[in-house]
């Protein structure tokens, strides 16, 4: 029932795996692309073998809903496999490597991998552990320490239950076992604790009134937020702690890499004669020299107005 869609696919992943991005093959980030330490022989078309790990470089080509099915598509897959490789092998025979049109798509795809290998290449020697550092402490600079809140809540629907457990919780009873028992949110379980918040990390209604509490107190009044009516118990005001250097690597590389590419283009472009002939910004118009100005003729004085009799 995969017949169609799938030859189709395969046939296109095949005449696309020339010109995949060097960039977007990140073979670490998928357990499946490294190849098998033995890298079998799978196939062989006219003495050329194919082996495991061009099925795997294969299958990264494929749409991500074909990866998914490759375990249960792997007999169609080393077939086409082999169809790439006849056809391969037929438009060599029939010199089509020296067709210009081939060599001009071969320059193409060329161009592509050597600017992508450049640009990794650059990013690799510049996004240095000092350059890290840096980064790291710039972003606790613009991201201080904020005021956190530790507390429990419990859930419930009607502000009138929500008042009945607030004269249980004045009486003394437990607010956890309350929770336990009487809460409708999901942090029921861990007897209403909550993760620590920060100011706007709730809804409106909720931050503001924990915000207002005083540490060790319950909610005197139910707060009514569009989940329902809860009873708050502050347990700690504290600060919050940075994330540590390890858990922003990802980011703070990413953020390093896009620095990095704008670096190099600027820096190519200053050593580089550059025309924009279309998109660019419009030449301004040379002014055209002002003409001298004529000398006016002496005006006659004005005559004198004619003495009346």
């Amino acid at each position: 029932m995969f017949r169609k869609p799938l030859a189709a696919a395969l046939l296109f992943s095949g005449a696309m795996l020339a010109s995949q991005p060097v960039l977007a093959q990140d073979s670490a980030a998928d357990p499946a692309a490294e190849a098998p330490e033995e890298n079998a022989v799978i196939a062989r078309v006219n003495g050329d073998e194919i082996r495991q790990s061009d099925l795997i470089a294969f299958i990264q080509t494929l749409p991500p809903q074909l990866q998914g099915q490759a375990a249960f598509l792997m007999p169609q897959l080393v077939q086409q496999l082999v169809n790439n490789a006849l056809v391969t092998d037929a438009g060599r025979k029939a010199d089509l490597a020296e067709d210009a049109e081939v060599q001009a798509r071969v320059a193409e795809i060329e161009g592509i991998i050597i600017r992508q290998t450049y640009i990794q290449r650059t990013i690799d020697a510049r996004v240095t552990e000092a350059r890290l550092g840096e980064a790291y402490e710039a972003y606790l600079a613009e991201n201080p320490p904020q005021p956190q809140l530790v507390a429990r809540h419990i859930l419930v629907e009607t502000e009138d239950a929500a008042k009945a457990l607030i004269v249980e919780l004045d009486g003394g009873a437990d607010f956890a076992a309350l929770a336990e028992e009487h809460s409708t949110g999901p942090s029921k379980t861990n007897g209403g604790q909550l993760p620590p918040f920060s100011a706007g990390e709730m809804v409106p209604e909720f931050s503001d009134a924990a915000f207002a509490m005083e540490v060790g107190s319950h909610s005197a009044e139910p707060v009514q937020t569009q989940f329902g009516f809860h009873i708050i118990k502050l347990e700690e005001s504290r600060m919050s702690e940075p994330p540590s250097i390890e858990a922003l690597d990802g980011q703070l590389r990413e953020q390093i890499s896009q620095e990095v590419v704008e670096e190099l283009y600027a820096e190519l472009r200053e050593r580089a004669e550059v025309e924009v002939l279309l998109g660019g910004p419009e030449p301004a118009e040379e002014a055209a020299p002002e003409a001298a100005p004529e000398t006016a003729p002496e005006e006659a004085p004005e005559a004198a107005p004619e003495t009346s009799n």
